[in-house]
């Protein structure tokens, strides 16, 4: 039974490699965006299903995997900066402060159209940044693609005083520990 990655992050494939069986990765082009009013949470999910039956709808076989990852502070949904200015202001608001990660997981056996989905939860304290630190960071690693404006896996572990939550790899973009346990009910053992 084939694997299919709902996705072309280089981050998530890079994660899903670590696990050691075959995939391959397809876009599933959908649009990303929040509805009104709806959570950081929900959205996570949302989209995590959205981009795995995108792809699903193409094949008669396999286990597709969809994730998506949402930030949070308080209410407000932080989004990839997608440049320099937006990653200051994005670090400068959660300087001192906890950002909540959602990692939204789905998978879906394309042949039957069984689908789980599971949202994780991931807690990260940020220490007390003077804009002269937030600079120099962003300069050194430019984590313009991520949520967050940092990359965990990199040098973005030093803005943090502290990190809560099962699995780290989910601030990375995709929680492995579930997507065990999922795939594992849908007869795939990863070891």
């Amino acid at each position: 039974m084939g694997i299919i990655l709902a996705s072309t992050s280089p981050y998530r494939k890079i994660l899903l490699e670590k696990l050691g069986l075959p995939f391959s990765c397809q876009s599933p082009q959908i649009a990303e965006y929040s509805l009104l009013n709806e959570t950081a949470r929900a959205m996570s999910q949302r989209l995590a299903v959205e981009k795995a039956s995108a792809v699903a709808r193409h094949h008669t076989s396999g286990i597709i995997i969809g994730s998506d990852q949402t930030a949070a502070l308080g209410n407000e949904i932080l989004g990839k900066p997608e440049n320099h200015t937006n990653a200051v202001q994005q670090l400068v608001r959660s300087s001192g402060k906890t950002v909540i990660f959602y990692t939204g997981l789905c998978v879906i056996d394309a042949q039957t159209g069984r689908q789980r989905s599971v949202v994780e939860e991931f807690k990260v304290t940020f220490k007390h940044l003077t804009l002269h630190q937030i600079e120099n960071y962003l300069h050194k690693e430019q984590p313009y693609d991520c949520a967050g404006s940092f990359k965990s896996e990199g040098m973005g572990i030093c803005l943090f005083s502290d990190l809560q939550g099962r699995d780290p790899n989910s601030l990375i973009g995709m929680p492995l520990i579930a997507l065990c346990d999922l795939l594992n009910e849908f007869g795939i053992d990863v070891l």
